[in-house]
Formats: structure tokens, C-alpha cells, sequence
């Protein structure tokens, strides 16, 4: 009978605290005037059913709340999402001292310059690499893009002479990777080389999205997960098997560069992980040598960014090039008259100063997001005001690239993939301040050079290889995105394959 007392006060207990929980959410709280609906403002259970049952569409909702609220919507209970591209500088400028969430970023429990939450921290992980990125290193070894925007274009090649389609949304992709890995690794992980061009690489980043947003509002899985023995792990979640084997290769990469180090190997060509080990580029404040496990998630966090973020700004260029006769004249045009031969290699120098070429870049960049999903800091001491509505200090706000690519004043009509929006100098600075494809300021991509380099030479050796190109099965409504913090197209979206069109 006690027992039975017991659990009846404490089910009565919960009840109350769960009552005045949503009440002071929704009526107390120092949030409680910023405009949104109900259920947001209580739970954050509202992200988690837009994000993982209804498969990462919450950025979508969030547009159709500012479409009803205002520029300033209240998504959870401690974070807003802004609208107004004035205030993007303001959160993400250098020297902003607004901080990344940990609410948000330190679920995955990846040890990396991407996932530090404080921005000194930040500085002290990625200073040793910005001369690796900077354009004078990217262009130093400009060779390794050539090579691999050239063997993309052999697969093509081989495709249409034996009358098959060619994969472009895997092999561009394929692309990234391998540029990465030799870029950044010295040890290219040939995705190219393969027949399917290891398309299952892409699904695998895709399912730690499912357990990002997870994690997120269900913490308690996150101590038994990293305990969890690998076997057993990749027999629960087979679908995880291909991330597994990444953290795996990685791994073994990174463990082997720290024995080579330690005994005084030097290697072809440093890399990032040399630069890391090496004592001379350690801070003072922070002497001590990386872990396997934070070179680890250094390399892990490089080839994720690189598969799906340049990946989709190469794949949705081409997709809107190649369905667009038009478009694909004045390209194939312009890179006709910048290379009369078109067996002369096309060098970034002279690529980037093609100015529809660049339209076609900045399009695709625009409509392909980037990190499409929002990017929560807390507001730093003293608050802040947004749109006439003031938030306390600790309070998140975020906002995204989906928005800020789609506002109707910088882009009119901002479904059409328009090059010639780039090229008139009277409108192209107000665009260039809605554009953030790699963000901005000092948390901004650290691998936007060696993106670019890659995004106009795969492009310009594509498209002055192949001027009659043609799309296979596939339109608009299979160039969606869902989001699992990078962009990814829904499962059974039709892929994005090329034939050879008439002469």
C-alpha cells in the first residue's frame, strides 16, 4: 500500500512539474514576447519531429513561421531564429563574441576545430591551419584538383563511348573526396577509381544526421552509444557500418602519421596532421600535443564537410547548366573563347576571372546552401536586440543560409538559377552580403579556397570537355534537399546521370 502511495505522489509530483514547466516556458520565461506558436515555446520536441519523423525538414518550417510571425520566430525554448540578412554580421563577424551552442554541436562528441564551442578555443585549433588553406597553399598544389577533374572526365567519357549514362551526382562527390584526402591527407581514398564511385559514402554521413538531431533532445543515449562495442553497434544500426569503417580509416591514417612522426620519417609531402604534431606550430597557451582521438575528428569532420557541401554546389551547377540550353551555350561559349584548345589544361588564374563561369558557381553555391542547416551561437553578456525584441545574455539565436539565399530583396524570384544576377556591379555587392555558402568571419570555412579552386576547375574542365551533354530521368523536385546539417536529397530522389546529347 505505501508503495502504491508513493508512486501516486510521485506521478502527481511529475505531473506538476511537467504543468508549470510549460507554463513558465510559455508565460515567464524571458523569451515568453518573442513571437511563435505554442509548442516550440515549450518543447524542444517540436525540432526533433521536424528534423528525424518528418526527415530534416525543419528549415523549411522555420521559413513558413517567419512567413507568419515576422523576422524574429521563437523555434525552442531558449533559441530564436532571425530572418534579416542585418543581422548576420552582427552574430558571425570576426570578432563577434557570440559562441557556438554546445546544446547543439557537442552531441556527436567529436573532438575538432568545427565542433569547439568557445571561440578562443577555436583559434588556438585552427591556427596552425590557416596557412595550410590559405590561397597561396591551394594554388601551390592546384595540381591535385586538375588531376581528379580530369579523371571524372574520363569516366564520362568511357560512360557515353559505351553508351551508358554517366553518374554525375556520385562522381562529383567523388571529386571532393579525393581532393580532400590528397589535399589534406597525402592519401587519396580513390572514390573516383570505383565503379559506383563509393556512393555509399554519402548515406553514411547522412545517418550520423539522424543521430545528431537525436542526441540533441535525447542526451541520455549519448554515454551509451560511446560505450557501445563496435560489433554490437554496426549489428544494431547496420546502416552505420559505412560511417564506422570511415572512423576506422581515419584512425589507422591518423595513429600511423603519429608513429612516422615520433620517429623522425619525414614524409613526400607534409600535411595537416604533420603541421598539428609539429611543436613549432603548438600556441604557447596550449602546449600540448593532439590525441589520436582530436586528429581523429579533425579528419572525420575535413571529409564530411568536403562530400556534401562542395559536392552539392558541383552537382547542382552542372544539374542547371546541362537542363538549361541557354545557360549551357553562354558557358560552353566562354570557356571556348578563353581556351581555344581544348586539350590545354584550364588553370584556376584564369578560370575565376570568367565572369558567366563565376555566376554559374555563385548560382550553384546559392541554391545548394552550404551547411543548410541553422547555425545556433549564444548571445554573449549584455543581450542583445534583434528586430526591436530583446534577448538576454545565454540566450541562442540562429539563423541559416536557406533563408539568407532566398531573400526575395537580394534575389528576385529565388527558385531561378540566374548566372547574369552576378555579373551586374550595381547589384552583386548587396548579393555578396546575403551569400554564406562558407559562412563568415573567423568561424568561417577554413577550406573555402581549396572549394572554389575545385568548384571552377571540375566545372570549367566539364563543360569544355562536354558541350552537348544531357539529363537523364531526373527533375526539379529530385534537386530538394532535406536537412541533416549539410544538405542531402531525399531518400528516392531520382540521381542525377548525363548522356550524350545531339551535335
Amino acid at each position: 500500500m505505501a508503495t502504491a502511495a508513493w508512486a501516486a505522489y510521485a506521478a502527481q509530483a511529475l505531473l506538476v512539474w511537467f504543468v508549470t514547466t510549460i507554463v513558465y516556458r510559455r508565460f515567464f520565461h524571458p523569451l515568453s514576447g518573442i513571437p511563435g506558436p505554442f509548442l516550440p515555446a515549450v518543447t524542444r520536441l517540436y525540432a526533433w519531429y521536424w528534423n528525424v519523423p518528418k526527415d530534416g525538414r525543419l528549415y523549411r518550417k522555420i521559413e513558413e513561421l517567419h512567413a507568419r510571425y515576422g523576422p524574429v520566430v521563437r523555434i525552442a525554448p531558449n533559441e530564436i531564429h532571425l530572418a534579416d540578412p542585418d543581422n548576420y554580421d552582427k552574430i558571425y563577424s570576426v570578432g563577434s563574441a557570440y559562441y557556438k551552442d554546445p546544446v547543439f554541436y557537442e552531441v556527436l562528441n567529436v573532438p575538432a576545430t568545427f565542433t569547439a564551442i568557445s571561440n578562443e578555443e577555436h583559434r588556438r585549433r585552427r591556427a596552425p591551419l590557416n596557412h595550410f588553406f590559405s590561397r597561396r597553399a591551394v594554388l601551390e598544389l592546384e595540381d591535385i584538383v586538375q588531376e581528379k577533374a580530369r579523371k571524372l572526365c574520363r569516366r564520362v567519357r568511357d560512360a557515353l563511348a559505351a553508351g551508358k549514362p554517366a553518374d554525375l551526382r556520385s562522381g562529383l562527390r567523388a571529386v571532393s573526396i579525393d581532393v580532400l584526402t590528397e589535399y589534406a591527407f597525402a592519401d587519396c581514398w580513390d572514390h573516383l577509381g570505383k565503379p559506383d564511385f563509393n556512393e555509399w559514402f554519402s548515406e553514411a554521413v547522412r545517418d550520423t544526421g539522424v543521430m545528431w538531431w537525436t542526441f540533441q533532445q535525447f542526451t541520455f543515449l549519448i554515454k551509451p552509444m560511446a560505450f557501445m562495442p563496435e560489433d554490437f553497434a554496426r549489428k544494431m544500426s547496420p546502416a552505420m557500418n559505412g560511417w564506422m569503417d570511415c572512423i576506422v580509416r581515419t584512425r589507422e591514417y591518423v595513429s600511423g602519421v603519429q608513429k612516422n612522426f615520433a620517429a623522425g620519417i619525414k614524409p613526400q609531402r607534409r600535411t595537416i596532421f604533420h603541421e598539428l604534431l609539429d611543436p613549432s606550430t603548438l600556441d604557447e597557451e596550449t602546449p600540448i600535443p593532439p590525441t589520436l582521438e582530436s586528429l581523429s575528428g579533425e579528419a572525420l569532420s575535413f571529409c564530411t564537410a568536403a562530400a556534401d557541401t562542395t559536392g552539392n554546389a558541383l552537382e547542382m551547377s552542372a544539374y542547371c547548366v546541362v537542363t538549361n540550353p541557354y545557360i549551357y551555350k553562354a558557358l560552353t561559349e566562354e570557356l571556348r573563347q578563353a581556351f581555344p584548345d581544348p586539350s590545354k589544361e584550364l588553370d584556376y588564374v584564369t578560370l575565376e576571372k570568367l565572369p558567366y563561369l563565376t555566376g554559374v558557381i555563385k548560382e550553384g553555391q546559392r541554391l545548394s546552401y552550404g551547411v543548410i542547416s541553422r547555425l545556433p551561437r549564444v548571445t554573449p553578456s549584455g543581450g542583445a536586440s534583434f528586430n526591436g525584441y530583446y534577448v538576454p545574455e545565454g540566450t541562442t539565436v540562429s539563423m541559416s543560409s536557406w533563408m539568407m539565399h532566398r531573400n526575395p530583396d537580394a534575389f528576385p524570384d529565388p527558385d531561378i538559377f540566374d548566372p547574369t544576377r552576378w555579373t551586374n556591379p550595381d547589384t552583386v555587392r548587396a548579393r555578396e552580403k546575403c551569400l554564406v555558402a562558407f559562412s563568415r568571419g573567423s568561424r568561417a570555412c577554413i577550406g573555402q579556397n581549396l572549394a572554389l579552386v575545385e568548384l571552377y576547375v571540375t566545372l570549367g574542365t566539364l563543360f569544355r570537355g562536354f558541350e552537348t551533354l544531357k539529363a537523364l530521368d531526373i527533375g526539379p523536385e529530385d534537386m530538394t534537399y532535406v536537412d541533416y546539417f549539410s544538405a542531402f536529397h531525399p531518400k528516392g530522389s531520382r540521381g542525377f546521370s548525363v548522356v550524350a546529347g545531339d551535335q
